[in-house]
């Protein structure tokens, strides 16, 4: 499958390389090229690649700033001369971490992890696409948070909060930050499982222990824990015709 891509590099050179490399693999197309960070949201925004090619080390703004201000992140590839930031990177789900200069080999391997993601299956022998990254209530997640590092069971975690660009992540006595929007999350999690309450909530419904009317026709529920979290009208329709018989 042919994906669309954008190189965001400060420098013209190494934006040169790439494509000249990238040039070896016809499924990947070059759409546009950024040299900072306020020109790279401006053609995500109005381009909306599959993929995007992102340096970390920019003028002003490094690559995770770029990130943060993402609602919705295409696929990510680092590429940078710095290997400090590996683990960074693997915090905010990048698909690969390539040191400049960039071996072929290298290339290949983190596009070949992008075939992987977007496998086709068949169902009565139509085509579907099948999405690898999204997430089962089985699988385990990574979640740090400064020096602080947890392999969460997704089925333990009772909610997701809204905290500017970074989400909370409530499991057992923890409540640690990871630098991820509410809408990214919520498109990788399994909406029969995880429910978007409101503008700053995603909530657990297997964690839910009291539901309770509250103002203006929304709801208020009580998860495992004692949090409470206000459903807003409109969520309310959608949350009682999901949990309705």
């Amino acid at each position: 499958m042919n994906k669309r891509a954008i190189i965001i590099d400060d420098e013209r050179l190494a934006r040169n390389e790439l494509k000249k490399l990238l040039t070896e693999f016809p499924d990947i197309e070059v759409i546009d090229e950024a040299s900072n960070v306020d020109e790279g949201l401006q053609k995500i925004e109005a381009l909306n690649p599959d993929l995007i090619f992102l340096d970390i080390q920019m003028p002003g703004k490094t690559g995770f700033d770029l990130l943060s201000e993402l609602d919705r992140t295409p696929e990510v590839i680092f590429t940078t001369a710095y290997d400090e930031y590996a683990l960074r990177a693997f915090e905010v789900n990048a698909l690969d971490y390539l040191l400049k200069p960039i071996e072929p080999k290298r290339l290949a391997d983190a596009l070949h992890k992008l075939d992987e993601d977007d496998k086709e299956t068949t169902v009565d022998g139509e085509p579907i696409s099948v999405n690898r990254s999204m997430l089962s209530e089985n699988d385990q997640v990574f979640v740090k948070d400064g020096e602080r590092c947890w392999f969460v069971k997704l089925s333990d975690i009772r909610l997701f909060e809204s905290v500017g660009n970074y989400a909370k992540v409530y499991f057992g006595p923890n409540k640690p930050l990871i630098l991820k929007s509410l809408n990214a999350l919520e498109e990788r999690l399994d909406e029969k499982i995880f429910f978007r309450a409101n503008r700053k909530h995603i909530v657990n419904l297997r964690m839910i222990e009291k539901v309770e009317p509250y103002f203006n026709g929304g709801l208020l529920l009580e998860i495992h824990g004692g949090d409470k979290i206000e459903v807003s009208r409109r969520q309310a329709v959608k949350f009682k015709e999901m949990m309705s018989l």
